[in-house]
């Protein structure tokens, strides 16, 4: 098996011969979200399954491809689908895309999921910013030999999200009329949505929203030194008092509804990234 930078350069290698822009930005879209890559400016689209040691996604709502292209000016590397660790990817495999993005030039990082509203005053439809995470997966992507020339062994979270960043981005949705929440997401593993229990327990603990992404990425993100700002779009209500079975279609439709007002977000602070 070759080392980590090895497999970084074979990716960087072929992705960087096939666009013609140097990203500056980097952006990761969730389920349902892809389509806010419609609003770039194109410069390459690359499926996954051509980058050496990428994995390959196999969630609805992932399209699983790597797209070059300018966000309001700003040279871009787009994830248009991302990959779990309930898949069976391992946290290496998660972790991988951003340290590809690192070693392209990246700079700066914008993370989007959806999630249930842990919080008794989110509704679906509610956009929340993140600004602090708790890991409940059980794992880290950064167990194991560390490689210095990726990142520090021990590298500090007491600001995983970038403050000044999640500030310009509530700053952006009172500008453009969008509501924001400011909130903390907790990860679980999945692929099971939660019990009433876990709900009930999720808010004891401080959690507002829940999904099953985003941190490993995030806690990557931190290792390689880039600037991080994530988005949340709650798409359904975890009221462990009145849980309801979940609605794939419904989720959907809420991502779908969303996804002009997401894409109003990056194009408008991708310039301040």
């Amino acid at each position: 098996m070759p080392a980590l930078p090895e497999t970084i350069e074979a990716a960087r290698a072929h992705i960087a011969g096939r666009c013609r822009l140097k990203p500056e930005i980097g952006i990761i879209l969730g389920t349902g979200l892809g389509p806010v890559a419609a609003h770039l400016e194109p410069d390459a689209d690359i499926p996954y399954g051509e980058i050496p040691h990428f994995a390959s996604p196999t969630v609805d709502g992932h399209e699983g491809r790597w797209i070059s292209g300018r966000v309001s000016g700003r040279p871009a590397a787009v994830m248009q689908g991302r990959f779990h660790f309930y898949e069976g990817h391992s946290m290496q495999d998660i972790a991988f895309p951003i340290r590809v993005m690192k070693a392209l030039g990246v700079q700066s990082l914008f993370i989007t999921n959806i999630a249930g509203g842990v919080n008794a005053g989110y509704r679906p439809g509610d956009l929340m910013v993140i600004t602090d995470h708790i890991n409940l997966l059980g794992t880290n992507p950064l167990i194991g030999a560390n490689t210095e020339a990726v990142g520090p062994r021990f590298p500090d979270m007491s600001r995983p999200y970038d403050r000044a960043l999640t500030a310009r981005l509530m700053e952006l949705g009172a500008a453009k009329g969008i509501a924001l929440k400011k909130g903390v997401y907790a990860c679980m593993s999945g692929p099971c949505l939660e019990t009433a229990a876990e709900y009930r327990m999720l808010r004891i603990i401080g959690a507002d929203a829940v999904g099953m992404s985003t941190v490993p990425e995030v806690i990557a993100a931190v290792h390689a030194g880039l600037r991080t700002v994530a988005l949340s779009l709650i798409t359904d209500a975890c009221d462990p008092d009145d849980l309801q079975a979940i609605d794939i279609p419904a989720i959907m439709r809420v991502a779908g509804e969303a996804e002009p007002k997401i894409a109003q977000l990056v194009r408008g602070l991708a310039p301040e990234m």
